[in-house]
């Protein structure tokens, strides 16, 4: 799947992710300022959260409650290497049956046999694209 949207339109745009996601693990990559968190916070509205989601750049993870369901939002921009990841227990979180949506990625993908993975690039000022895969 792909999309090309404004930020205005990133409500709906969650609602598109949503819809054509194959499990509950989402990996999102982008570059620094191309809109994860911005998705994350739809994504975690759009599930059902009242909570405003945030960055959790130094506390690594966030949990949300959704429709009954858990959402845990990490950041892992600051992990060094997985020793770390493991030290934090994320293990724990990759193999409940939550919502896991991880920005920055890379260390622990080894770790996770399905997932989604979202891909989002600046096309311009107001414009993203948006890609989805299923691993």
């Amino acid at each position: 799947m792909e999309l090309i949207y404004t930020i205005s339109e990133i409500e709906d745009v969650a609602q598109k992710v949503l819809a054509n996601l194959k499990t509950k693990t989402i990996l999102i990559y982008g570059e620094m300022g191309a809109g994860k968190t911005t998705l994350v916070k739809a994504l975690v509205k759009a599930l059902g959260s009242e909570h405003e989601a945030n960055s959790p750049t130094y506390s690594i993870v966030n949990e949300y409650e959704g429709c009954g369901e858990t959402i845990y939002h990490f950041d892992l921009y600051r992990i060094k290497d997985l020793e770390e990841a493991y030290n934090f227990g994320i293990e724990d979180y990759l193999f409940s049956d939550a919502w896991v949506i991880i920005e920055w990625p890379d260390l622990v993908t080894d770790l996770i046999t399905t997932y989604d993975i979202i891909n989002i690039t600046h096309n311009n000022e107001n414009s993203r694209n948006l890609t989805i895969k299923h691993m």
